[in-house]
């Protein structure tokens, strides 16, 4: 299956997964995160409460103080007392790509610079961008570090990620669907995309992770069936990816703008009280994550929201206490001079905004504005398709297909820093603190703009130090 296997590349724009409001019928039964006062349990006061309100309680994270409720009594919220917060369990759906074009390729060619025998590697500019191969020289790359990948599976027969899969660990927080990628045939999966950009394996196939000897956790927490997830999944699966072992949790998902104020949208009305309740539910579980010595990262959004200018807004997960928060990079017509090209121009999809960018990464781009076409080893397309970032979709093993992607967003930024937090932490033993990481990305960031940019945050990340080096 190595060099014989038949790869399907496609093209396609995608963001960060999105989410909507879904309102519910008075008298339908509804779900809630509950946050209580304190993170140290929830008291049997409110518990009770819960009960005499009509609710039961579906999740219980007590140890961060959140719990999941559902009840069909639609003044369950004003019938509760006593808690820090009510808000209703968001369901969050996936943005539909924008642009699909796609020619199958033999995979048997080497890559056209670097002799690498993974033959799409040299596809992948983000790797330059983020200095990998300059950290896998010094012997850091990632082993020993489980990254957990909160998304909606991963496709656990792919050749590129089954090395490095923990099946054991992986699990899912959707009622009725497996970790993995459940569907049958070839698609973009988005999980199955983000796994590979952190750790592909380095195996003489396909790509390579920033992190190719890490080790990968999928945890479901969006569902491929119903198109959307809800935030008690993706809090749960925090606090699971946490207490299984991972060093790395990386969430290329995200709702907002949100406003702080309480306002309606075209999904439906939220009060400034809920937006409060879903701000405090995930920093909790983030804190909680980070006192288990993970660094937790999520996707900055796909908006182009100047959050500076407007402040009273929120994107989520990402503005939560304890998550870094990245924003997407690219380059602008790369295949002209991959040698030379700068690569780290903000993309024109990315949010933004002073002190709510923590790092920028690479997350590609559709912006170059010529149709003309480049070729880059055995593939030629138009300029602009090889600025997106390049990596796994799904496999047929029965077809013996395989399907590469390029796709652009911040969901593809993110796990560029979660696989360079998995190099640092195998430089380091393993055992450095979610501090200590932060304070590595801001020493080898490579500041493109000033230390607290509007695009860049502390600089777009570098797996390894290279503007320190003569």
């Amino acid at each position: 299956m190595k060099r014989s296997i038949l790869v399907l590349l496609l093209i396609v724009l995608v963001g960060a997964l999105s989410v909507t409001l879904v309102s519910a019928q008075s008298g339908a039964l509804k779900s809630y995160i509950v946050v209580a006062n304190t993170r140290n349990g929830v008291a049997r006061s409110v518990e009770a409460q819960i009960r005499a309100a009509g609710g039961t309680i579906t999740d219980n994270l007590s140890q961060i103080g959140v719990l999941v409720v559902s009840s069909a009594n639609p003044r369950f919220e004003a019938s509760v007392k006593g808690v820090k917060g009510i808000a209703p369990n968001r369901r969050i759906r996936a943005i539909e790509p924008t642009r699909l074009e796609s020619l199958d390729v033999a995979a048997q060619a080497n890559p056209p610079f670097s002799g690498d025998d993974d033959f799409y590697f040299d596809l992948q500019w983000g790797a330059d961008a983020v200095n990998s191969p300059e950290a896998w020289a010094t012997g850091a790359r990632g082993a020993g570090v489980i990254i957990a990948i909160l998304d909606e599976g991963i496709d656990k027969d792919n050749p590129d990620l089954a090395p490095n899969l923990r099946e054991d660990l992986s699990a899912s927080f959707v009622p009725g669907e497996d970790w993995w990628a459940i569907d049958p045939g070839l698609y973009f999966n988005h999980g199955t995309h983000v796994a590979g950009i952190a750790a592909a394996a380095d195996n003489a196939w396909g790509v390579i992770g920033v992190a190719p000897d890490a080790q990968l956790m999928s945890v479901k927490v969006l569902s491929e069936i119903l198109g959307y997830g809800e935030d008690g999944w993706i809090i749960e699966g925090i606090k699971y990816a946490a207490d299984s072992g991972a060093k790395v949790i990386n969430m290329s998902l995200g709702s907002g703008p949100l406003d702080t104020r309480g306002a309606c949208d075209a999904f439906g009305c939220y009060t400034a009280d809920d937006v409060l309740a879903w701000f405090e539910a995930y920093s909790r579980a983030a804190e909680y994550a980070r006192s288990k010595g993970a660094t937790v990262i999520a996707s900055a959004g796909n908006d182009a929201f100047d959050f500076s200018a407007n402040p009273q807004f929120i994107h989520l997960p990402s503005d939560a206490r304890g998550i870094i928060s990245v924003s997407a990079t690219a380059p602008l017509g790369w295949a002209l001079d991959p040698e030379n090209a700068f690569l780290d121009y903000p993309t024109s999809y990315t949010n933004y905004g002073r002190e709510r960018i923590d790092f920028a990464a690479p997350g590609g781009d559709t912006a170059y504005p010529g149709d003309e076409f480049c070729t880059i080893g055995p593939l030629t397309r138009p300029c602009w398709v090889f600025d997106l970032v390049f990596s796994n979709g799904t496999c047929d093993q029965a077809a013996g297909l395989c399907r590469f992607y390029w796709a652009g967003g911040t969901s593809m930024a993110a796990p560029h820093v979660a696989g360079t937090v998995a190099v640092y932490q195998s430089y380091l033993g393993g055992t450095a603190s979610p501090d200590v990481i932060y304070a590595y990305l801001r020493w080898a960031a490579d500041y493109v703009g000033t230390s607290t940019d509007e695009f860049w945050g502390h600089g777009r990340v570098a797996a390894y130090p290279t503007r320190y080096i003569p």
